[in-house]
């Protein structure tokens, strides 16, 4: 998927490159994950999913490739772990 802010697509918008380009997974999450954790990374992926679905777990854990069980067990340990996580119905931290 290319952007463009314009009415034509110009040269720019095949510059992956660029700071706003979209061509590596660590630009397409936010930012470089260099010196991050796999459970950081796995983390803000999982929220970031649920705010995108207002909290709908069965949905977010379809677009992630995981069980309704498995994403709850991540949750629940989340909270244990004292992080806000989407409500229900809502897409923002409890």
């Amino acid at each position: 998927m290319l952007l463009s802010s314009g009415d034509e697509i110009g040269p720019d918008a095949f510059d992956f490159a660029s700071s706003g380009g979209l061509g590596s997974p660590a630009a397409q999450v936010g930012g470089s994950m260099v010196g991050r954790t796999v459970a950081d990374v796995e983390r803000d992926l999982i929220i970031d999913t649920l705010k995108h679905t207002f909290g709908n777990r069965t949905h977010a854990a379809k677009i992630l490739g995981i069980s309704i069980r498995t994403l709850r067990n991540k949750l629940n340990a989340y909270v244990q772990d004292g992080l806000s996580v989407p409500a229900p119905g809502v897409g923002e931290p409890a």
